[in-house]
């Protein structure tokens, strides 16, 4: 894959992270804060403060997430994003991480 289209790529998926967290604070099941500054989208809980950072690191053509669990590296095979060490997917490891550190069971898509 080319750096533009990784890059486009990239884009596209924290966008659809943040659509899916911002409509989980709307409905009033996770109260988070989404803010984004370029390749990082920062997320924070505001009943605890924690917070969950993604973002994309080009050079390598990965997705980085950082969360109280752990820090975790997304490549891309096929039409996925999978975890460098245990093969995961990453909104399956989203949606724990944001259950986990949200306090409501969510399934982010």
């Amino acid at each position: 894959m080319t750096e533009s289209e990784f890059l486009a790529l990239a884009e596209s998926t924290l966008d659809r992270i943040e659509a899916c967290l911002d409509k989980l604070n709307d409905d009033d099941v996770v109260d988070v804060e989404c803010k984004r500054s370029g390749n990082v989208l920062e997320v924070e809980f505001l009943r605890n403060a924690s917070k969950i950072i993604i973002n994309s690191q080009a050079p390598l053509q990965e997705m980085w997430v950082a969360a109280r669990s752990g820090g975790y590296h997304y490549k891309r095979v096929g039409d996925e994003w999978r975890n460098t060490r245990d093969d995961s997917e990453l909104f399956a490891s989203l949606s724990q991480y944001v259950t986990e550190q949200g306090g409501a069971p969510v399934a982010l898509g």
